[in-house]
């Protein structure tokens, strides 16, 4: 199987649920679907994760997705191999029944078939909270990489869509990325619904 991307061609290794290292090897289309879900002809929310670094949490926001029929973007570059090794232990069972689509960078996201219809960004550099905003089907929650966040121009695009999640410790930076897709993603399933199962 492979993934294609507008950086590159991205080959993927076979097997039940397992996907290998991803490697460049030319020009092609702006993005695929790596494992086709259930929520194709309808709405639903979409967890879009810029550039991740760690799979453990990859695993878990993927089993969070695939329990809640949400869609998972995966952004370019990433910071591991999605395989059985990185990723059994947090939610690779669940990863054949996930709607995850890989893409190979921002742009590609954006011009994608696929992509959310509304983005919020998840941000520390946000006033406004995530309690603050109502939420609609098609809307696609926006997380930074965990050692860095979202870059400045990324917050520059989605100026006007930036929330946060408060906390009451001024002396933490933030919540780690899993637990921070979760409260955001059921938050916006509290306004939505869950998809009809």
């Amino acid at each position: 199987m492979t993934i294609d991307g507008r950086d590159g061609v991205f080959t993927v290794g076979k097997g039940r649920g397992r996907l290998g290292k991803a490697t460049p090897e030319g020009n092609a289309r702006a993005d695929a679907c790596v494992h086709p879900g259930p929520n194709e002809a309808g709405a639903m929310l979409h967890v879009v994760l810029f550039q991740p670094e760690i799979a453990p949490n990859t695993g878990n926001i993927g089993r969070m997705c695939a329990l809640t029929r949400s869609r998972l973007h995966l952004i370019h570059p990433l910071g591991y191999v999605i395989n059985d090794r990185n990723l059994r232990r947090a939610g690779m069972d669940y990863w054949k029944s996930l709607d995850v689509h890989e893409h190979a960078d921002w742009a590609a996201f954006r011009a994608s078939a696929v992509a959310p219809r509304r983005l919020w960004l998840f941000t520390t550099k946000a006033e406004q909270t995530f309690w603050e905003v109502r939420f609609a089907d098609g809307d696609g929650l926006v997380f930074g990489s965990e050692s860095s966040g979202a870059p400045e121009w990324l917050h520059a695009e989605l100026d006007t869509t930036r929330v946060t999640i408060p906390h009451a410790n001024p002396n933490l930076r933030s919540l780690n990325l899993s637990t921070a897709a979760g409260v955001a993603c059921y938050e916006a399933l509290r306004q939505v619904g869950l998809p009809a199962a």
